[in-house]
């Protein structure tokens, strides 16, 4: 997932560096090509983080909480 983000985020930036009359396209409006990309990156960041919350709560925290309960009942 880190991998797919980083390289999205690199064609977001390699874009608006070089295709300027691509991103500069009007889509309707005041709303351009790089306005919708630049939206879209919070989009994905959000729902990456929505993603990484899920899994964490379903596979990792149940985990780190059979841990700490065995360091805690071993200090007593």
């Amino acid at each position: 997932m880190t991998v797919a983000f980083l390289l999205w985020y690199a064609l977001y930036v390699v874009l608006s560096a070089y295709a300027r009359d691509f991103m500069g396209k009007v889509l309707f409006g005041n709303i351009n090509v790089a306005l919708v990309f630049g939206l879209l990156q919070f989009l994905s960041t959000f729902l990456i983080a929505w993603a990484y919350a899920r899994f964490a709560d379903r596979n990792i925290d149940g985990q780190a909480d059979a841990i700490k309960a065995r360091i805690e009942g071993g200090d007593q």
